[in-house]
C-alpha cells in the first residue's frame, strides 16, 4: 500500500445550519474509498442555508477541516462543497445534431456536447451541474450508448441544476478565507441521492426528501437523474425551537428530549412516562420540570404535520404522482427523529424509508447516519468524476494558490490578520 502522502486525497465539506462536518477519503488499488478522518463543529454564521455570518462561519469551516486532519495525519488543499439553500432551479436541456445518416463517432458526441454548452445558460444564475443524460437517435429516446449506430440526428438530455450567484459565492468565499480551495459547490440534493439511493430507485423514479435543520429540500429522481426540485424553509430545528418556547427550556436541553424521547407516533403508555428537563434560568438544586412523553409529542406533531403538509404539496407540485409503489426516500438529520418515515408514509399514501449513506471502509459509525448523506456523497462524487460538460466550480478565483497544510494556512491566516 502506497504512503498515505502519495494517495489521492479527497475532502469533502457539508457547510449545514446545524453542523459543519469535513471527510477525508482517499481510494485504495481497487478503487474503493477509504476514510481517513473526519471533523465536525457546531455551525455558526448560517441561517436556512444561508450565510449570514463570514467570520464564525469561516472559524466553523477551519475548525473541522483541522479536525479531519489531525485524525488523519493529511493536509488538505481544496475541498468538494456543499450547497442546501434555497433557491436551487432543475431543467433539462435538449440539444440536437444532425448526422446525415453516418456512424455516430466520438467526434460526434463531443460536437454535441459543445453545442450543449450554450444551451445552458441560465439567465444570469450559476450552473452548478450540467450532465448529460439521455441521447436521442432519430427521436428514439432513451439511449444510453449511441457509439456505432447509424442516424440522421443524435440529441441528447442535459440535466442542470442552478442556483443564484450571490449565495454560491458567499459559500465560496468562506471556504477561502479558510485558506482553502473550492474544487467544486455540488447541490445538496445531487451529493444526496447518489449516496442514499439505489440505481434501480433512481431510474424507476423515487422523491428524495431532506430533512435538514432550517431548510428541507424535496427531489424527484427519474431516468437517473434530478428532474425536479423545491426548497422549504423548514427543518430539525424548529421542532426543537418548538419543544424549548413550548416548555421554556433552553434549545439544547430541547434538542436532548427531541432525540432522546421524541417521536412522530404516539401510542397509549405516552401519558403515563414521565420526562424531567431543567428550566430555563433556573437554579441548582430546582425542581426539575416534569412532563409526559405525550406532551412533548404533541408539541412535535404539530410541527411535523406542518412540514409534512409542505412536502406533499412539493410532490404535487413536481408532478410524483401515478403508481401508488412509487417510493419517497428520508435522509438528513432530521430523518433521525424517531417512527418519521412510519408518520410520513400514512400521510402522503406511499413506501417510505429512511436513507443512510452507503458504507465507506472506515466511516465513523457517528457519522453514518441519514444526517451525513450529503457529506459521503460528496466523496463519492468527487471518486466517481462527475461526467459534467463544464466545470463544476465556481469560476471565480480558481486562479488563486492556496497555501498548503494546516501550517501554511495558519502563516496565511496571520498575515490575513484573522
Amino acid at each position: 500500500m502506497p504512503a498515505v502522502s502519495e494517495q489521492p486525497l479527497i475532502a469533502a465539506l457539508d457547510i449545514g445550519s446545524s453542523k459543519v462536518s469535513a471527510l477525508i477519503v482517499t481510494l485504495d488499488g481497487d478503487a474503493r474509498l477509504r476514510v481517513l478522518g473526519t471533523g465536525q463543529r457546531e455551525s455558526r454564521g448560517v441561517k436556512r442555508g444561508y450565510v449570514t455570518d463570514m467570520e464564525a462561519s469561516e472559524v466553523a469551516v477551519r475548525e473541522a477541516v483541522e479536525i479531519a486532519e489531525r485524525i488523519s495525519g493529511v493536509t488538505i488543499d481544496d475541498v468538494w462543497a456543499s450547497f442546501a439553500a434555497g433557491g436551487l432551479v432543475s431543467d433539462v436541456a435538449n440539444v440536437e445534431v444532425e448526422l446525415g445518416g453516418h456512424q455516430v463517432e466520438q467526434s460526434d458526441i463531443a460536437e454535441l456536447l459543445v453545442a450543449g454548452r450554450s444551451a445552458i445558460d441560465r439567465n444570469g444564475q450559476v450552473v452548478l451541474h450540467a450532465h448529460p443524460a439521455l441521447y436521442t437517435i432519430d427521436g428514439v429516446e432513451g439511449v444510453r450508448h449511441p457509439l456505432g449506430l447509424h442516424a440522421d440526428r443524435l440529441g441528447v438530455d442535459i440535466h442542470v441544476v442552478a442556483a443564484d450567484p450571490a449565495p454560491l459565492r458567499n459559500i465560496d468565499f468562506v471556504i477561502r478565507s479558510a485558506h482553502l480551495g473550492v474544487k467544486a459547490i455540488v447541490a445538496s440534493p445531487v451529493a444526496s441521492a447518489l449516496s442514499c439511493l439505489t440505481q434501480e430507485e433512481r431510474e424507476l423514479g423515487v422523491a428524495l426528501v431532506e430533512l435538514g435543520a432550517e431548510v428541507t429540500n424535496v427531489s424527484l429522481h427519474a431516468g437517473g437523474m434530478l428532474v425536479g426540485l423545491r426548497t422549504i424553509p423548514l427543518g430539525a430545528k424548529d421542532v426543537t425551537d418548538d419543544i424549548a418556547c413550548a416548555f421554556g427550556v433552553q434549545r439544547r436541553e430541547a434538542e436532548r428530549m427531541k432525540c432522546r424521547f421524541g417521536s412522530a407516533m404516539t401510542s397509549p403508555r405516552d401519558n403515563h412516562e414521565m420526562i424531567e428537563a431543567s428550566p430555563m434560568g433556573a437554579d441548582d438544586g430546582a425542581e426539575p420540570l416534569r412532563i409526559t412523553h405525550a406532551q412533548l409529542i404533541t408539541v412535535i406533531r404539530q410541527r411535523t404535520e406542518e412540514l409534512t403538509g409542505k412536502i406533499e404539496q412539493a410532490l404535487k407540485e413536481l408532478g410524483f404522482s401515478g403508481p401508488v409503489g412509487r417510493q419517497v426516500v428520508l435522509t438528513g438529520g432530521g430523518a433521525e427523529l424517531k417512527n418519521i418515515a412510519d408518520y410520513m408514509q400514512g400521510i402522503l399514501g406511499r413506501a417510505v424509508r429512511v436513507g443512510r449513506p452507503k458504507t465507506i471502509t472506515g466511516l465513523p459509525e457517528a457519522h453514518s447516519g441519514p444526517g451525513f448523506s450529503t457529506l459521503v456523497g460528496l466523496a463519492m462524487l468527487a471518486a466517481s468524476g462527475s461526467g459534467d460538460i463544464r466545470d463544476l466550480a465556481l469560476g471565480t478565483g480558481r486562479e488563486r494558490k492556496t497555501p498548503s497544510g494546516l501550517v501554511g494556512r495558519l502563516v496565511a491566516a496571520m498575515r490575513g490578520g484573522f
